[in-house]
């Protein structure tokens, strides 16, 4: 059950962006021409935390899935925090890390195959689905609490704020009862038949469908971002930082 080097790479990296974005000028913010250095920093800190993020969500799966009686988890690589284990590369990393720098929605990305008949319960298989989100809300929570506690530079700040929030904004969105996300997935062993198998026709389409929404109807999008800053918010998040953040992360805007 140690860390992959391939997530402790993708540490690495975090960590050389968190740097980049402290050193970086934050008083060009509100400039035209801003510090590449400062630019660089927190889209390399927030993309590569993202994708750290991405596997500790399915980690999370992983995990609570072993204790509940699937052991095959383990043998699957599922325990190693590898992202290689839990994605396809195109759909699982790159498409969603595009949809996250043009529209700052962060797609849920990763996939863990649970066998759910060796889990000794509903409420077990319940809970399985549940740890994915709730490690995103704990990151985010993480995050917002050390901007609050700890000093540090201005860029920094913007960096950890914004993807602190995007960790809130997964979570509300895996969080939601629909077919192929996780919130289905924890009410899916108390629903009847009928329901069950409505869910697994619709759960390749329901999630695209959500996403189109929330991309072409403005008030689902306002929703979404306006609880998610509610949240944010309520764990002592900054929330000034975080839009700065995502100023910042869509350089070219």
């Amino acid at each position: 059950m140690r860390p992959s080097p391939v997530f402790l790479g993708i540490l690495a990296l975090t960590v050389a962006g968190g740097v980049m974005a402290a050193f970086g000028d934050i008083n060009t913010v509100f400039v035209r021409d801003r510090d590449p250095l400062l630019i660089a920093g927190v889209v390399i800190f927030v993309a590569a935390g993202w994708v750290a993020s991405l596997s500790l969500h399915e980690f999370g799966h992983a995990m609570v899935a072993y204790r509940g009686g699937d052991y095959s988890v383990a043998h699957k690589g599922y325990l190693t925090l590898d992202v290689r284990k839990y994605t396809d590369p195109v759909l699982s990393i790159i498409l969603p890390l595009i949809f996250l720098i043009i529209g700052g929605i962060p797609l849920p990305g990763g996939a863990v195959w649970i066998n759910r008949g060796a889990l000794r319960s509903r409420g077990t298989s319940s809970w399985v689905s549940l740890a994915g989100p709730l490690s995103n809300l704990a990151v985010g929570a993480a995050l917002a609490l050390v901007v609050a506690l700890v000093p540090m530079a201005g860029g920094l700040v913007i960096a950890m704020s914004y993807l602190a929030l995007l960790q809130i904004v997964t979570f509300i969105l895996n969080i939601l009862p629909i077919p192929g996300l996780d919130g289905w997935g924890a009410i899916e062993p108390y629903l009847p038949p009928q329901a069950r198998e409505l869910g697994a026709k619709v759960r390749p389409w329901a999630p695209i469908i959500l996403f189109a929404i929330l991309w072409f109807f403005k008030p689902a999008n306002t929703a979404l971002w306006q609880g998610a800053y509610s949240i944010f918010g309520a764990f002592g998040g900054y929330v000034d930082g975080a839009q700065i953040g995502f100023s910042v992360f869509q350089f070219w805007n």
